[in-house]
């Protein structure tokens, strides 16, 4: 068990996998672990309120430093009360550091060892990011459990980019250690890059456990990279991180991704895939992925998915959901996004009975075989 703002409770291990059941506390609530996180960037999940995401069984999410520091500003949510506070939200929350949109901004950043300079994607304001001004932030927007500041480099990535980025991530991260003004109130991780390269991963998570923080996050996976190289990565990745800490494996979040990661030992994951493709009218069922707002659904008055009990599958049909979309409802991707999200905070219920069980594999098969979810992908395009 880890003390501190959080404690992590290893409940039970798979015999025959890395899979854990674990438990999370914060002083915002308990977390059974393997969790799924609902991303809310702007300090909102997209479309669906506080109340919806408790009765979802949701018991934390996650918030975005850098789009927050943009609007409207940390200073103002401090004043509120703190995140909790200003967005009414008791569960906990986990804000990331930025240092992914820092990556995702490639053409208006640049990176040096002491932060980074870029322009603002709203105003085209000149701004600053450093591991000391980044923990400030998220010191004043009051989240349980906080990110280090780190450099996402893309995939592919040349080795001596990589090297350098990493010297620099793993410094940050002693900077953020240093700088963090809450360290009995906010628990910060630190985040494994290393790209491609295990040797590079391997060095960095040793790095990392010598700050002896209270979790680990493992970034820079789900960039590009084929599946079986991310998974492979993983694999080598987790075991170089303390079994009695939590492990966060970040931006990912589809069915498959979940199964595979958490065989391989993650305890956390976040990803905006459930409430994006919601909005684009995509929906995640027990037999794949279905696109709603295609003509072949017009007509059916069969709910999302007939194996599901939320309650938009209970009170509302496929060709009734479709017809919300088609006009440009809100109440259309209201209801998408809130399947979405029952099914994968379900389905990670479902895991963990299954690794209390010791019938993680059993499970995992079982699903793959029923919904068509894994490596050999030919269900319904969602980009469609």
């Amino acid at each position: 068990m880890t003390a501190g703002p959080l404690q992590f409770t290893l409940l039970k291990r798979d015999n025959r996998t890395l899979a854990r059941r674990g438990r999370l506390t914060t002083a915002h609530g308990v977390i059974e672990t393997p969790v799924f996180m609902p991303v809310g960037t702007q300090a909102t999940v997209k479309t669906v309120a506080p109340w919806e995401l408790e009765e979802l069984g949701a018991g934390i999410i996650l918030s975005n430093t850098y789009h927050l520091h943009l609007r409207p500003g940390e200073d103002l949510i401090q004043r509120a009360g703190g995140l909790h506070s200003f967005m009414n939200w008791q569960g906990a929350i986990l804000t990331d550091s930025g240092g992914f949109q820092v990556f995702s901004l490639s053409d208006l950043r640049k990176v040096s060892d002491e932060g980074v300079a870029f322009q603002s994607h709203i105003d085209g304001k000149r701004l600053f990011f450093s591991p000391e001004s980044v923990m400030a932030v998220e010191n004043a927007l009051g989240a349980d459990v906080i990110m280090a500041f780190d450099e996402c480099p893309p995939y592919p990535a040349e080795r001596s980019y990589v090297e350098t980025s990493l010297r620099r991530t793993l410094d940050w991260a002693q900077r953020c250690k240093q700088s963090h003004g809450k360290p009995h109130e906010q628990a910060l991780f630190g985040i494994v890059q290393g790209g491609a390269y295990k040797d590079l991963r391997r060095e960095a998570a040793a790095a990392l456990v010598d700050l002896d923080l209270p979790g680990y996050a493992i970034g820079g996976l789900s960039v590009g990279e084929p599946k079986d190289l991310m998974y492979e990565l993983l694999e080598f990745t987790t075991p170089w991180l303390p079994w009695e800490k939590p492990r966060y494996l970040m931006g990912v979040g589809a069915p498959e991704d979940l199964f595979e990661g958490v065989e391989r030992g993650v305890d956390m994951f976040d990803c905006v895939l459930p409430t994006r493709i919601a909005r684009n009218g995509t929906v995640l069922t027990s037999r794949g992925k279905i696109v709603i707002r295609n003509a072949k659904y017009a007509e059916d008055f069969a709910p999302l998915d007939e194996n599901c009990t939320c309650r938009v599958c209970q009170q509302f049909s496929r060709a009734y959901i479709r017809h919300l979309i088609k006009s440009e409802e809100v109440l259309g991707i209201r209801l998408t996004t809130y399947h979405n999200l029952h099914f994968l905070l379900q389905l990670m219920k479902n895991i963990r009975q299954a690794i209390e069980g010791n019938r993680f594999l059993e499970y995992k098969e079982e699903f793959y075989a029923q919904s068509g979810y894994g490596w050999l992908d030919n269900r319904e395009d969602v980009t469609r």
